[in-house]
């Protein structure tokens, strides 16, 4: 027996997906994929963890990709449904995939969050899933598919988007963490004078163990700190750390 019609479709937007260098490709790739669901609209980005925006990236150069009616949109900005998206409230407690239908149901969700709910329903939303995506640090980002019906997601359907919002989720951080590499590339002097301040070695003692000068350290430490956006060695030194550009 062959493979069901979704895993097959599954497998040819992993392959497609292949050797992808841009998000944007990468999104076009998985709004078609989605639309084998009869699933137009997607949104996907990151939230930062003190502020609860759906719409709005949690840093400069943080993914925000989302296919939703420009109207849904200036409307939900407008009216800073970001505060009170129980959709969002859910995700952050979550770890699997779940109903939009599951959190308007709760009882713990209130009128003013239902409201959401009802409001993007007027707007075509009608139904939807939402893939809560955890990552280190506290990083969280939030995927979520939408149909413009009132039938519910099945669970196999489920279980498929939550595994290509997964594998999208991993492809544009990769993405995302090779473009930030790229914009603070250090040349090796640099790196090697950052790794030692990180170490905890002095100007002085970073010299004598390289073989340069003091003043040169300093010289090398200085472009570190301005590539990085960094006001010191030491917040330079765990940027680097952070960044994967040097491994202490």
């Amino acid at each position: 027996m062959g493979l069901p019609r979704i895993a097959v479709e599954l497998s040819r937007f992993l392959d497609q997906t292949d050797g992808i260098a841009q998000s944007e490709q990468l999104f076009e790739l998985l709004s078609a994929f989605t639309l084998s669901f009869d699933c137009p609209w997607i949104a996907y980005g990151p939230l930062a963890p003190d502020h609860q925006k759906v719409l709005k990236p949690a840093q400069p150069d943080s993914a925000v990709m989302l296919n939703y009616p420009d109207e849904w949109k200036e409307r939900y900005l407008e009216m800073g449904y970001d505060r009170i998206d129980p959709i969002i409230k859910k995700g952050r407690k979550g770890v699997g995939a779940f109903r939009w239908s599951e959190v308007y149901k709760d009882e713990s969700t209130t009128e003013n969050e239902r409201r959401v709910l009802d409001e993007a329903a007027t707007f075509g939303l009608r139904s939807g899933v939402t893939v809560p995506l955890h990552g280190p640090a506290g990083s969280f980002t939030i995927m979520s598919f939408a149909q413009p019906w009132d039938r519910e997601f099945q669970n196999k359907t489920i279980t498929y988007l939550q595994l290509a919002a997964l594998h999208f989720h991993l492809k544009v951080t990769r993405l995302d963490n090779l473009s930030v590499l790229k914009q603070h590339n250090l040349s090796f002097r640099e790196k090697e004078c950052i790794l030692w301040a990180a170490r905890g070695k002095s100007s002085w003692e970073i010299g004598t163990i390289v073989g340069i000068s003091e003043n040169t350290v300093n010289f090398h430490l200085k472009k570190v700190m301005h590539k990085l956006d960094a006001a010191s060695r030491t917040v330079a030194a765990i940027k680097a750390v952070n960044l994967g550009i040097i491994d202490v």
